[in-house]
């Protein structure tokens, strides 16, 4: 059974959205630039627009027979998420150890099973309304850090010793369409995750002007650090730009930008990371079923997080799997059987448009980050080293 709290305000609404959205997949944006170009601005403000459309309806017509065909994916996304916090946390902890311990010999897969093993215990929280106050500190801590990694792409753009920048798309071809459709769902996922049924279950009644203002704070903070972070990384990195923006602050194991700013930035995103990997957990009643699954389900994520810790290609996959069709094509399709409009008029049949070419996107899309998966596999290795 699962646990439902509702005494939340829109505050806390606010928090668990910001919480849910402001997240893992704002790391991997330049990178997508650097698969778009610059045209990726344009297609990050696109789906900025789109999906506030679609999250304000929700929280106003959603109905409740929606939510089991959506549920499905909403689980999907949460954990391939929550494998993406744990590995986000295991490359933070890696960066911090290596400024301090240049030599030292721990692998990225040890610091990952370490900040997996902290997730464990906190992933015992008994529902979700109990994160509010983590919930808030995350709010605080994604501005925070969103600052450092702006601070720090701009330094590295003004530097002498900065990289040198290309801004094309050099890919062709056929590797060029993949990895188109990886940069969509690279930025799919961006918003993706914005609205879970979790959330909108912890909100005293009545929920929808609550659910429609902390929309608001959560879009007011995800537009300032998305666009910050993409359009600086991309300056400052070009198309060199990694699957996490982190692994290009370091070149050849020498820091771009001094030690104490860069410990600094992955300290907060430590800190951040932590909420954000047990906001999506099931909240049981009986406290033994609830240790037993949530553990197992920590101790699964943590052992793919360390044998494939390919982050870009991971945030490309939770994208497609789940994303897309979430934020394009079962909103089409909810509107035209909920709405019911006559099949004569253009609403519908723009509906059916969206959902068919988006479904197609997403199909393309999962197809294209398997296969990125596959590549980087055959480059590393499971359990491969990655460098930050």
């Amino acid at each position: 059974m699962v646990v439902l709290v509702r005494t939340g305000s829109w505050l806390h609404c606010a928090y668990h959205l910001t919480g849910a959205t402001v997240g893992l997949a704002m790391f991997s944006l330049p990178f997508a630039m650097a698969l778009f170009g610059w045209a990726g601005v344009m297609c990050l403000a696109l789906m900025t627009m789109y999906t506030l459309i679609c999250a304000s309806l929700n929280s106003r017509t959603g109905s409740r027979w929606g939510r089991f065909f959506v549920d499905p994916l909403q689980l999907g996304v949460c954990y391939v998420g929550v494998i993406a916090y744990i590995l986000l946390g295991g490359q933070s902890l890696k960066v911090i150890y290596l400024l301090y311990k240049a030599d030292g010999r721990m692998e990225l897969y040890q610091f990952v099973i370490i900040f997996g093993g902290l997730m464990l215990v906190l992933a015992q929280m008994p529902s979700i309304h109990s994160l509010r106050h983590f919930n808030l500190t995350s709010l605080i801590l994604s501005l925070a850090y969103c600052v450092c990694i702006t601070a720090c792409a701009i330094h590295i753009g003004d530097s002498k010793n900065a990289p040198p920048k290309d801004y094309a798309v050099t890919a062709t071809g056929v590797d060029h369409l993949f990895k188109f459709f990886t940069a969509i769902s690279i930025i799919c996922n961006a918003y993706g995750n914005g609205i879970v049924p979790e959330i909108q279950a912890t909100i005293a009644p009545p929920i929808t002007g609550k659910m429609f203002k902390g929309l608001l704070v959560s879009y007011a903070v995800a537009i300032s650090t998305f666009f910050s972070v993409a359009i600086s990384g991309y300056w400052a990195i070009g198309n060199q730009s990694q699957g996490n923006i982190l692994q290009n602050f370091i070149v050849n194991g020498q820091p771009l930008v001094p030690n104490w700013f860069l410990a600094m930035t992955n300290a907060l995103i430590l800190l951040r990371v932590i909420p954000g990997a047990l906001k999506d957990q099931f909240s049981f009643r009986n406290v033994m079923p609830r240790i037993i699954l949530r553990s197992l389900s920590m101790v699964v994520a943590t052992l793919v997080a360390a044998m494939v810790p390919f982050f870009g290609d991971m945030v490309a996959l939770l994208g497609a799997f789940a994303c897309i069709p979430l934020d394009f094509v079962l909103p089409m399709v909810f509107y035209n059987l909920t709405f019911k409009p006559s099949r004569k008029t253009l609403i519908f049949w723009g509906n059916a448009f969206i959902a068919s070419i988006f479904a197609v996107l997403s199909l393309i899309g999962a197809v294209a980050s398997v296969r990125q998966i596959v590549l980087d596999a055959k480059t590393y290795h499971l359990f491969a080293n990655v460098s930050p």
